[in-house]
């Protein structure tokens, strides 16, 4: 499961498509039948794969290029959780930002998979500073992934430039709103900020017109003279309209080689935050509503339901974190990571 099916489920999303339909972008699994043309693989293989919709099911058809073989040792959880979470790290962090030796990142939502990810990632790189916002209740589990960890609600602006005055390399921005300013008044020079969602759009239950119309006013308005001036990048990464809209499989299945060779050096590890049964999918989608979850959720086909995980969903997003009050809703909790 991932924010941007919260998103496709409230209507948040350009065009979305026309119920009745299957949400779910990824999936693992063995391999079942074979297109006549298909080559590299066979009937039995342990495989994950992007899916354009319809990866919550028991069986699901996707095109070859978008299937990728599971290492060895890796789990089919592990798989499930590995390729939007790491393809969008890698892609914005070494294809968009150029990142290398000695730069510093700024990471929005550092406890969802795309923050993990990005954590693991700047690791393999020597003298990477990593800024990581999460919620307070989240800090014990991720403060050993990141160099400088910061309460969300903290002015992370101003504890930022207390460490270093003159900003960051690269900022990683899952929220929008206010803090697309913020990110690009901590942009260094030659500096990328990239937005690659709007988890601030989700405050409710349902798609809120306060919520979009607050986001986007909140915006800085972007001006190409002050970025010429400023030497400042800015930039936009979405995962799903690369792969089914702007056809770039052969690019991600590039990248894909690289993470797993990563994976099988024992350099990145996906993380799983719970497995759910698919008729648990209303109170797994709660979680990551209430923004309660460190890593991915996983929807477990062979996962006989469990009751009580609503109860505990609840229980660990209430108990453990400050809730925020916003204008027409007062039940919004810590944002994680729009995965797209």
């Amino acid at each position: 499961l991932n924010f941007i099916d919260l998103m496709v489920r409230q209507g948040n999303i350009d065009n979305p498509p026309k119920t009745p339909l299957v949400p779910g972008f990824e999936c693992s699994g063995i391999v079942e039948a074979l297109g006549d043309s298909v080559k590299g693989f066979e009937i039995g293989d342990r495989v994950m794969a992007f899916v354009n919709y319809n990866a919550w099911a028991e069986v699901v058809c996707t095109p070859v290029e978008f299937v990728y073989k599971i290492p060895d040792d890796m789990t089919f959880s592990e798989a499930a959780a590995f390729p939007m979470n790491f393809v969008t790290a890698y892609m914005m962090l070494f294809e968009v930002a150029n990142l290398r030796e000695g730069m510093s990142v700024l990471v929005h939502s550092a406890g969802g998979g795309v923050g993990q990810a990005v954590a693991q990632l700047c690791s393999t790189i020597p003298n990477v500073t990593v800024f990581g916002t999460a919620s307070s209740f989240k800090h014990e589990a991720i403060k050993n992934s990141v160099t400088h960890l910061f309460d969300r609600n903290a002015d992370y602006v101003q504890e930022v430039k207390r460490i270093s005055a003159d900003g960051v390399d690269i900022v990683l921005d899952c929220l929008c709103g206010e803090n697309t300013g913020k990110g690009l008044s901590l942009l260094k020079p030659l500096g990328t900020y990239i937005l690659y969602g709007s988890s601030n759009m989700v405050t409710g239950e349902t798609k809120s017109f306060f919520s979009f119309a607050k986001s986007w006013w909140q915006v800085e308005k972007v001006n190409p003279i002050k970025l010429y001036e400023e030497n400042k990048v800015i930039a936009g990464f979405s995962l799903l309209n690369l792969l089914f809209k702007q056809n770039r499989g052969g690019l991600i299945k590039g990248v894909m080689d690289k993470l797993l060779n990563l994976y099988n050096s024992k350099k990145i590890k996906p993380v799983v935050d719970s497995l759910w049964a698919l008729e648990e999918v209303k109170e797994a989608m709660q979680r990551i509503h209430d923004r309660g979850n460190i890593g991915k959720l996983i929807l477990d086909v062979e996962k006989a339901p469990t009751p009580l995980m609503a109860n505990d969903s609840t229980e660990t997003s209430e108990a453990g974190e400050e809730e925020e009050d916003h204008e027409g809703d007062n039940d919004n909790k810590e944002r994680m990571p729009f995965i797209q």
